[in-house]
């Protein structure tokens, strides 16, 4: 029932990054009971007591692993084999809702009061835990006792999604705190990065925890004497309205991850971070997965509200806020898609280089967002990365760029207006022996995963075939094509601008005419 919010992003370099898209872990050393080995860098030392103090005050390692760390003279009396477990736990009435996890508990106890520890080293430091920590999976029906009257199936799942609600903000508090004590005040602290640099990364995360601290607050007020919530819908369309401010902070996160992967390539920087994400505090995340939560907080509200609505009986006071409250989630989380989209379209048409003014075409400059990006081979083996804009495909390469500077990329050939656009799915297999693969891609027998974009419009017709990692990026890369293909030329059968779109060719999607591959 508890759904899952993904925060990792996985995605390689060469996957396309949809506009509509919403480690290994090394073991800490041994700070207490080996000598640390000397680094000639002051700042490797500080960074990693500044990470030691953190875990040590604001995570304190659970009560069965202190009990291993410390010494144990304790004598425990040994248990007879013949007897069995009903002679030795007492029978106790429990409610149903907690018996299983008091018979999880009843075997951890056996397993470890069963026999004596150990001793081990007296130590001045506890050592950290080496296994990240993970997130508490209490539920609703754990901190409840008892219940003057009895509860329909539906009515408890519908108080556990409301208790994953709330908890889902005292988490997102807690990570968000964390980012600003363990990596911005550090970085600082350390001359890491200068706070321009930081102001840049982390935007206006730090407005973000104030509104989150407001609905936990308002959330925490709505439950009863018996810990169960009545109304939740009203709440959350009063507060809904706040996360406007998610409009600012989204935009501004185009550049930030395009600063920090920059940042990344300084040595200094690179070293923070790994012990960062080596700690037990991080749960194996880096730094930008904690600063995307906000992000994959706010697409899961109309999830979380559609379960709750689903397990609201007819006649509840909340049959008709919800509908309204995940209407009006709705239309926040699309118009902070569509702002975000702009700001993205904006940064990466920045960083276009042209070789030639023909190459300027106006539907770059036209173009509001991105429908993806990535990269993908060309015939001769080139990586290009190709950029997918509302209404034009840009095919560059990468420019070799300082470390200081914005990420550049080369115009190769002439833009592709989609409004003139033709695909061709391309199927598996040999090589065609017309040449218009010419054997470059790879060493391999076939030719996997490739589809082909031509044009025949204003200018001279051009054509590209280009080869995808997998077939899933490649049917991403298609899907993606055919939408912007189709609504460019719905959009100029609605308005035609002859000085924009001139010579429109007919939407092709298999298109069998040959042109010479570049």
């Amino acid at each position: 029932m508890e759904l899952e919010e993904t925060e990792v992003d996985t995605s390689p370099s060469w996957s396309p990054v949809s506009r509509d898209r919403l480690l290994t872990c090394a073991m800490l050393p041994d700070i207490a009971g080996k000598k640390r080995k000397q680094d000639p860098s002051s700042d490797a030392e500080n960074s990693a007591r500044i990470l030691e103090d953190y875990e040590d005050d604001d995570f304190p390692i659970s009560d069965h692993i202190q009990d291993s760390e410390g010494p144990c003279n304790k004598r425990v009396k040994p248990v007879d084999k013949s007897a069995s477990v009903t002679g030795i736990i007492t029978p106790v009435k429990t409610p149903a809702l907690k018996r299983l996890g008091q018979s999880i508990q009843r075997s951890i106890s056996f397993r470890t009061e069963a026999r004596p520890l150990p001793p081990m080293p007296i130590r001045t430091r506890q050592k950290a835990s080496s296994f990240p920590r993970r997130r508490s999976s209490q539920l609703w029906s754990d901190t409840v006792d008892s219940l003057s009257h009895e509860l329909s199936t539906k009515e408890i799942k519908r108080q556990e999604i409301i208790y994953e609600l709330t908890q889902g903000e005292k988490q997102l508090i807690e990570d968000l705190s964390l980012v600003k004590k363990v990596y911005y005040e550090p970085m600082l602290k350390l001359d890491i990065m200068t706070e321009s640099e930081l102001g840049q990364i982390f935007g206006t995360l730090d407005s973000l925890i104030p509104l989150h601290e407001d609905i936990l607050t308002r959330l925490e007020g709505l439950r009863g004497a018996e810990k169960t919530v009545q109304e939740v819908g009203p709440t959350m369309m009063d507060w809904f309205p706040c996360l406007e401010a998610y409009i600012t902070y989204c935009c501004n996160q185009v550049g930030a991850k395009a600063l920090l992967d920059q940042k990344k390539q300084d040595r200094r920087v690179e070293h923070f971070l790994r012990l960062c994400q080596e700690s037990s505090f991080s749960r194996k995340l880096d730094l930008w997965n904690f600063l995307d939560l906000p992000r994959s907080r706010l697409v899961k509200y109309p999830l979380l509200l559609k379960e709750i609505q689903k397990s609201t009986p007819p006649e509840h006071p909340d049959e008709d806020a919800l509908p309204e409250a995940i209407e009006l989630i709705q239309k926040i989380i699309t118009e902070v898609n569509l702002k975000t989209g702009e700001a993205e379209c904006q940064f990466y048409r920045r960083g276009l280089c042209y070789s030639e003014d023909s190459q300027r075409v106006p539907e770059i400059q036209a173009s509001r967002f991105l429908y993806c990006h990535g990269e993908l081979k060309s015939t001769k083996g080139q990586k290009l990365h190709v950029f997918l804009f509302e209404l034009v495909l840009v095919l560059t390469r990468p420019v070799a760029q300082d470390r200081e500077g914005p990420a550049q990329f080369q115009v190769y050939r002439q833009p592709l207006p989609a409004v003139h656009l033709h695909l061709e799915d391309l199927p598996d297999g040999e090589p065609s022996s017309s040449g218009s693969f010419r054997g470059a891609f790879t060493g391999n027998d076939k030719v996997k995963n490739c589809f082909r974009v031509s044009t025949t419009g204003r200018s001279k017709s051009q054509s590209h075939s280009l080869q995808a990692n997998d077939s899933f990026n490649k049917q991403q890369w298609i899907s993606c094509l055919r939408q912007a293909m189709v609504q460019s030329r719905d959009k100029h059968a609605q308005s035609p601008d002859p000085a924009l779109y001139n010579n429109i060719a007919e939407l092709n999607i298999n298109s069998d005419v040959e042109m010479p591959d570049t």
